[in-house]
């Protein structure tokens, strides 16, 4: 963002002093960046931190499936009431775009986690109807699949039983998963916000990668103790289902789901691209294989080139 759109401010709001911190100090401390400390539960501490801002990216939530899974009160107060809380303070701030990110899970969705963010989607979606006047406030989402290294991700947890007990777990060998990197991640966030019309999904076309396949790459030598599916898991998991088809366009390297509702987004998106067959989805069982190249595994792996 300070790179290449050199913001006046950028706003880093979160309820984590210690990883504001980690940030502060990791290099990411600019005469734009500011830090806030706050909580999206929080409608008043929204309110006062939206104030004179044009974008926001809402990325808070609770994302474990099994700790949502225990704790569903929770998930649905950060997830559900959270996701309100920055619908309401940005209309009553003037906030020109508000982009969410979302989940695979919330496609089909069969845990509390995939839930809280599907009805968090039609939240947005429809906030958009209660944008009026000039500026509109135009309210999005992006959903997308697992993030190459991110926290929480499976692949630093391979690389710590790895390096510390010398087996890895797996759920089971079937599994599969949507893949990108975190560069791909937050340029398709970067675009869907210069893009966004209001109320529609955007949902990137993405590699899918069996897990069994990425825990033999990044650790070849390792015995693996298949455990089981967790609560809330699935073998597979889905972009868009058979049941939004029809409200889904094909836009090249995106789809796009349009709102069950009618919008703005809707006519443009249609102009621009082609309705998807009847009865079409798209799930990690059946997208393009591909691994991740060595290059991008390096810092997960102890010689990368020898498993490229």
């Amino acid at each position: 963002m300070l790179r290449e759109y050199t913001p006046r401010k950028l706003i880093i709001y979160s309820r984590d002093e210690w990883k504001q911190h980690e940030m502060r100090t990791g290099g990411f401390d600019h005469p734009h960046i500011r830090y806030f400390l706050g909580d999206v539960r929080d409608a008043t501490r929204l309110h006062r931190a939206m104030q004179g801002v044009d974008v926001v990216v809402h990325a808070a939530a609770l994302k474990q499936v099994p700790a949502c899974e225990y704790n569903p009160i929770e998930a649905v107060n950060t997830n559900i009431n959270g996701a309100l809380n920055v619908i309401e303070a940005a209309l009553d701030c003037g906030v020109g775009r508000v982009l969410a990110l979302s989940t695979d899970k919330a496609t089909a969705p069969v845990n509390i986690y995939g839930a809280t963010k599907l009805v968090s989607e039609k939240l947005f979606a429809q906030a958009n109807a209660y944008s009026r006047g000039e500026p509109h406030t135009l309210l999005s989402c992006v959903r997308y699949g697992n993030v190459l290294g991110s926290r929480g991700s499976v692949v630093p947890l391979f690389q710590q039983q790895r390096d510390t007990v010398g087996r890895l777990t797996l759920t089971d060998k079937r599994m599969t998963r949507f893949w990108m990197t975190l560069d791909d991640g937050v340029r398709f966030v970067t675009r869907a916000i210069e893009d966004m019309a209001g109320g529609e999904v955007f949902v990137p076309k993405l590699p899918a990668v069996r897990t069994y396949d990425l825990a033999r790459m990044i650790a070849p030598e390792c015995p693996i103790d298949v455990i089981g599916l967790r609560p809330g898991e699935k073998v597979h998991e889905s972009l868009i289902s058979a049941d939004e088809a029809p409200l889904t366009v094909d836009v090249g390297e995106r789809y796009i789901i349009l709102p069950n509702q009618p919008a703005r987004s809707m006519q443009r998106w249609q102009e621009r691209g082609r309705r998807v067959p009847e009865g079409f989805h798209y799930s990690s069982e059946m997208a393009e294989r591909r691994m991740p190249s060595s290059e991008l595994l390096a810092p997960f792996m102890p010689e990368a080139p020898a498993y490229a």
